[in-house]
């Protein structure tokens, strides 16, 4: 069920992606393709499935809200094209193909980085299917997942932590602003369009909690056991840059017992609801055994 659906979101995702950004401008036009190539490079889509699946959860017609989803998408490729700069990683490849820096050099990369971050935010102002109190809300949620306070502010601990030897929570909260905050914020997010009760809401964040340390466990177990070929990207790349991670930390076996415990709080969450959410509970075991 859990892979059915998510293919058939990932191509409304990505037929609505390929249609969002058009050079209004001759002089503009390779900005617009620098964007366009990363956007539209493929990926898992996890965050814009995530916020589209939560609102079918909660009884919403999620088809309605297709361009907030996109925009979640925006900012996290926005963080990739700037992850991989030679200022930051340096790696030169992304879902499969050539980092955004090594096609159109580092400096147009960061713009379109900027372009896409900034766009995503108009994406949600326009969102005329949600009221304006509404989009006030979310564009107040993005901003915070994706900024200093969030994802940004997490990239800058990671930054800083190369090299040193973090503790189990300090890399736990490090993961939590990088990682996490952009997994809770589509959930936050369709509670606010669905008008979700506080106590509902707080076990759906709850889960997206979990889900996006999960997430980042995974994540660190594919950089020590994976391949090019099914993550898109190099593997053994924390280990270059001297990063802590909780393979680093834990070993693999623990890692992998550590990613079953953060499951199993997810699920915990989950269970407390009122509603089915049997198709978040699959989504919990994906992660768990995903390949890249």
């Amino acid at each position: 069920m859990i892979r059915e659906a998510l293919k058939t979101k990932q191509k409304l995702i990505n037929d609505r992606l390929a249609v969002l950004l058009k050079a209004d401008r001759v002089e503009h036009k390779t900005l617009y393709d620098a964007m366009n190539y990363s956007l539209l490079a493929g990926g898992k889509r996890i965050r814009p499935f995530l916020f589209l699946t939560v609102l079918d959860v909660l009884g919403v017609d999620s088809s309605r809200y297709m361009d907030a989803a996109c925009a979640f998408e925006c900012v996290h490729t926005y963080s990739l094209i700037h992850d991989d700069l030679p200022a930051m990683d340096n790696d030169d490849y992304r879902r499969g193909r050539l980092t955004n820096h090594k096609v159109y050099g580092a400096g147009m990369a960061t713009q379109a980085g900027d372009g896409l971050l900034t766009f995503a935010f108009q994406l949600l102002a326009e969102e005329k299917e949600v009221p304006s109190d509404i989009r006030i809300k979310l564009i107040d949620i993005l901003a915070r997942a994706a900024g200093p306070m969030g994802m940004v502010g997490g990239q800058a601990h990671d930054m800083e932590a190369e090299g040193k030897h973090l503790t189990l929570d300090e890399l736990k909260t490090l993961d939590a602003c990088k990682t996490g905050c952009l997994l809770t914020a589509p959930v936050s997010m369709a509670c606010a369009i669905a008008g979700t009760a506080m106590k509902e809401r707080l076990l759906l964040e709850n889960f997206a909690i979990h889900l996006g340390l999960l997430f980042q466990i995974t994540d660190d177990l594919l950089d020590e056991t994976g391949n090019l070929e099914d993550m898109g990207k190099m593997p053994g790349q924390d280990e270059k840059d001297h990063k802590s991670t909780f393979t680093t930390i834990l070993g693999l076996e623990k890692a992998k017992a550590f990613a079953e415990e953060e499951a199993a709080l997810a699920k915990e969450a989950l269970a407390k609801l009122p509603f089915d959410s049997t198709i978040l509970y699959e989504l919990i075991e994906l992660m768990v055994h995903r390949k890249k």
